[in-house]
């Protein structure tokens, strides 16, 4: 991985830009440019990663997949069975692609030592609304092929924070997914210790 956490921002948003376009298009894979031009086309780069969550600022969403690709390249040094570098940063680069087009930037009024004030923040307005994994899933496959353990590893990064395992259908298939397939795991490790570890310090 020629990138590193403390790196990420350095040059500002235009260079982050540059390194996750870099990397992605090193992957010999049919349809990866037609993947970056989609990115390039979309608000991927400026986007956040969330609202009110985790990088809710704009470039939180490019930021975020690049500490999750970060990441994942950290675990498959510990995992050994997990050697796949093209599968591994397909699914950590592209992982949210279904947020590209989800958020609305806008502001709202918030009131501060008895003074109103127009603060920014951004709404959601997805405009293909197709879920989460699986829209990920879905536009990708649209530009390139995927493998089976890359489609469970992006459907299900989210685990146990994904609304359909609260049915029995849903909990059955992320089991059975599980087992199967170990770069679930990896993924969904990467995406929590970015959430949770590395964007708090940033």
């Amino acid at each position: 991985m020629d990138c590193k956490e403390s790196e990420i921002w350095l040059g500002g948003l235009e260079s982050m830009k540059g390194k996750y376009i870099k990397i992605l298009a090193g992957i010999d894979r049919p349809g990866i440019s037609e993947v970056i031009n989609y990115l390039i086309n979309s608000d991927f780069f400026k986007a956040p990663a969330s609202s009110n969550n985790h990088n809710n600022y704009a470039g939180g969403l490019v930021e975020h997949s690049l500490l999750v690709c970060i990441n994942a390249h950290k675990l498959t040094a510990l995992y050994k069975e997990i050697n796949n570098y093209e599968s591994v940063t397909i699914c950590a680069l592209l992982h949210d692609i279904c947020k590209a087009e989800f958020y609305q930037e806008s502001t709202r009024n918030v009131k501060k030592d008895g003074v109103w004030h127009a603060q920014p923040y951004f709404s959601i307005e997805d405009k293909f609304p197709l879920g989460h994994g699986e829209k990920s899933v879905i536009l990708l496959q649209k530009l390139m092929p995927l493998t089976d353990p890359e489609i469970m590893a992006i459907r299900w990064h989210m685990m146990g924070f994904d609304d359909s395992i609260r049915s029995y259908g849903g909990m059955m298939a992320l089991s059975v997914a599980l087992r199967k397939y170990p770069l679930i795991t990896v993924i969904h490790m990467a995406d929590l210790a970015a959430c949770y570890l590395n964007e708090v310090q940033l």
